[in-house]
């Protein structure tokens, strides 16, 4: 096999939406909103936990650790896509292509464990509220953050080195709006028919398996919800768990289909609008779906602006 360095092609052409010159300025204007949001949203509930003594938790420093996963995963796509937005030709080097890879399959893959690992906490919560204490404590919280970086670590530094290490004979350009595997992989000029059925078995393991424990804790979820006397709170429970679920489906979905099939049928432009419902969008809801409809977390808000703000204008 051809190493790295021996390829012919030494940068990339990100394409992005070429294809439509016309929206280039208006999705970079809408692009650039959604970005800074994203960043001021994740930063707040960051900043916020950190600070809040009532805060310290399992469920808000898992909400914390999601926080800094989003904010990371946006930091390496989206300056790269307002960049391609933004010009009329778009290059990245080898070098460059190679790490904005390696740290959307590392952020990536730690969302989905960290995904499972929270809805794990929920079912404990809600379905055993007297033992909760002990089945969620500091030490099986710190195992599950850990556990959830490392195999994203794991299998990003088997992933990305594997798809580099394929010649790429030309063309360059890639059709897509960053350096993710699958557009990546369509320039290769080699036989990638093994790394496409290790794509496959861990997209299996690191997004189908958490989906799918995901879904069932929340069936248990949903069983002892209907239990609850109080209509209000039931309708409550029930209004924060579709919220929820709607952001997981929405991640695990698009990126599923993504990642299930490295050389999909897909068009191009379906394989943009897919990788922007999850390295998009997600991003800018989860603030706004975990935080904005937790009272605490409101609480805290509230009273930290109030000490740091509105005090010093007093």
């Amino acid at each position: 096999m051809k190493k790295y360095n021996q390829s012919s092609v030494v940068e990339f052409i990100l394409l992005g939406f070429s294809n439509f010159p016309e929206l280039q300025e208006q999705l970079f204007g809408i692009f650039l909103v959604i970005y800074v949001v994203t960043l001021v949203g994740n930063a707040v509930i960051i900043v916020v936990i950190s600070l809040d003594q009532s805060l310290q938790a399992p469920m808000y420093l898992f909400l914390q650790n999601l926080s800094v996963v989003e904010v990371s995963f946006s930091a390496v796509i989206m300056p790269e896509m307002l960049a391609v937005l933004s010009t009329e030709k778009a290059t990245i080097s080898f070098a460059a292509c190679f790490t904005q890879m390696y740290f959307i399959l590392l952020f990536g893959g730690t969302e989905c464990f960290l995904l499972g690992a929270m809805a794990y906490d929920r079912f404990a919560a809600i379905c055993h509220p007297l033992s909760y204490p002990m089945i969620m404590n500091k030490r099986v919280f710190m195992k599950l953050v850990t556990f959830s970086w490392a195999l994203g670590f794991s299998m990003t530094t088997v992933q990305t080195p594997w798809v580099f290490s394929f010649p790429f004979c030309g063309p360059n350009e890639i059709n897509h709006l960053s350096c993710e595997t699958p557009p990546v992989l369509e320039l290769v000029c080699a036989d990638t028919f093994l790394f496409e059925i290790y794509a496959f078995t861990g997209t299996v393991l690191i997004i189908l398996v958490p989906f799918v424990l995901i879904l069932l804790s929340y069936v248990r979820i949903l069983s002892a919800i209907l239990k609850m006397p109080s209509a209000t709170g039931r309708q409550k429970a029930f209004s924060t768990c579709a919220s929820h679920l709607t952001s997981v489906t929405l991640f695990y979905g698009t990126a599923s289909m993504t990642y299930l099939q490295p050389k999909s049928n897909y068009s191009p432009e379906t394989k943009k609008l897919m990788s922007l419902a999850y390295s998009l969008l997600t991003p800018l809801l989860n603030p706004l779906i975990y935080s904005l409809r937790n009272s605490e977390m409101k609480r805290a808000f509230m009273k930290l602006w109030r000490r740091k703000v509105v005090s010093h204008t007093v």
